[in-house]
C-alpha cells in the first residue's frame, strides 16, 4: 500500500537490498541535503524523509536535474502503512521546511505527488505548501490514477515566514 502512488507495488528483497538501500544510503550529502531515518521514540523504523536541491525548468518536477545549490529544495517522505495516521508525516515535513528554509537558505521548497494521492496531498497542505499544478505525463507502465495527473506543491520562504509563529530560538535567523 505504501508503494502504490510510487511504483505499483512491493519490490523483491534481493531487488531492495541490492539496489534500493545503497542509493538510499549513498543519498547522503555533506551539505545537509538526503535521507533521515524515522523512528518512534522507542527506536521502531518508520520509513524515511528526505531534501533534495533541484534546478527547476519548465518540465514536470520529477524531471528536475539534481543540483548542489539549495536554492530550490524538494521534500519527500515514505512511511511504513504501521505509521499512518499518527502525525509523523506532518510532523517531518515540518521539520523538513524549517532544515531547508532556516539551515539549507532555500528560497523555496517544493513536492510532488499523483493526484490520486490524498494522504500525502493532505500532509503538504498541512505544513502550509500550496497546490501549484497538475501535469499529466506519459509513462510507460502507468500506475493506476495515473490519468488524474501529478500535482506539484511548493511554498516560498517569506510565505513561509508570515504562516508561522516566531520562535524565540530563531531570533536573528529568520532574515
Amino acid at each position: 500500500e505504501v508503494m502504490r502512488f510510487l511504483d505499483g507495488g512491493p519490490q523483491p528483497r534481493a531487488e531492495i537490498e541490492e539496489r534500493a538501500l545503497p542509493e538510499l544510503i549513498a543519498d547522503q550529502n555533506e551539505n545537509g541535503l538526503g535521507r533521515w531515518a524515522a523512528e518512534t521514540v522507542d527506536g521502531t523504523f518508520v520509513g524515511w524523509f528526505s531534501t533534495h536541491a533541484r534546478t527547476p525548468d519548465d518540465g514536470p518536477m520529477e524531471f528536475w536535474a539534481s543540483s548542489d545549490d539549495p536554492t530550490v529544495v524538494s521534500i519527500g517522505y515514505r512511511l511504513s502503512r504501521a505509521a499512518w495516521g499518527k502525525g509523523y508525516a506532518t510532523e517531518g515535513a515540518k521539520a523538513l521546511l524549517r532544515w531547508a528554509f532556516l539551515t539549507l537558505g532555500a528560497t523555496e521548497v517544493v513536492a510532488s505527488t499523483m493526484a490520486v494521492n490524498k494522504g500525502s496531498r493532505n500532509v503538504m497542505e498541512k505544513i502550509g505548501l500550496r497546490h501549484d499544478r497538475t501535469i499529466h505525463l506519459d509513462w510507460p507502465d502507468p500506475l493506476p490514477g495515473t490519468e488524474h495527473g501529478e500535482v506539484e506543491y511548493r511554498l516560498h520562504r517569506d510565505e513561509w515566514i508570515t504562516l508561522r509563529p516566531a520562535r524565540p530560538d530563531e531570533a536573528g535567523e529568520l532574515t
